[in-house]
C-alpha cells in the first residue's frame, strides 16, 4: 500500500486527534516526527519531512494539519521528490495579526502552484485561518478546495477525534 506521511502542526497531534487515530488505524501511515513540537523551527521541520519522504519506497501521500500544511507547502517548493498527492487540513495562517509568535518564522506563506494533486480542506470558522485566506491560498497552490462548513480548527478542541470526511478525501488521493 502507498505510504501516508502524517505531518502534524504546532505541538503535534495529541491523543484523540484524527491524525493520531489514523496513525494507529492505518498500517501504511507514519507520523513525521519533528525536532521540537513546542518550538517549531522551519529548517528542522523541513529536514524532518525530507528525511521521511526519502525513507518511503514509493511516492507517499502527505497529510498535513495546521502548521504541518505550511511545512508541506514550503518543502514541496524546495524539493523535487515524487509525491502522490497531499491533503492539507485546516492550515494555519502564520502571518495573521494576533497569531502565535512561535509560528511566525514559517512566513511568508508561499503562494505558488504545488507540483502534485492537492486537496485543501478548510473550515468556515477556523480561528487560525479565515475563510477568505483559505480560498486565496487554495487558488495559489492549485488545490481543490473542500469547504468543511463551520468545524473550527479540525482538532480535538473543536470536537474532532475521528474525521470521516477526511478519510474519504484521503481515499480520493489514493
Amino acid at each position: 500500500m502507498r505510504p501516508v506521511l502524517l505531518v502534524p502542526g504546532y505541538q503535534g497531534s495529541g491523543p484523540g486527534h484524527w491524525q493520531t487515530l489514523w496513525e494507529a488505524a492505518l498500517p501504511q501511515a507514519t507520523r513525521v516526527e519533528m525536532p521540537d513540537w513546542e518550538h517549531p523551527e522551519p529548517e528542522g521541520w523541513l529536514a524532518a519531512l525530507a528525511a521521511a519522504v526519502a525513507a518511503c519506497a514509493e511516492a507517499p501521500i502527505l497529510v498535513g494539519h495546521s502548521l504541518g500544511c505550511i511545512t508541506i507547502v514550503y518543502w514541496a517548493l524546495r524539493h523535487a521528490a515524487p509525491i502522490h498527492g497531499a491533503l492539507l487540513a485546516a492550515p494555519a495562517d502564520v502571518e495573521r495579526p494576533g497569531g502565535l509568535e512561535a509560528l511566525r518564522a514559517f512566513g511568508p506563506i508561499p503562494q505558488r502552484t504545488l507540483p502534485f494533486p492537492t486537496i485543501l480542506a478548510a473550515s468556515a470558522n477556523d480561528v487560525f485561518m479565515t475563510h477568505d485566506r483559505a480560498v486565496a491560498l487554495g487558488q495559489a497552490w492549485g488545490a481543490r478546495r473542500v469547504d468543511l462548513g463551520a468545524v473550527g480548527h479540525l482538532n480535538v478542541a473543536s470536537g474532532h477525534g475521528p474525521w470521516r470526511r477526511g478519510e474519504e478525501l484521503l481515499a480520493e488521493l489514493r
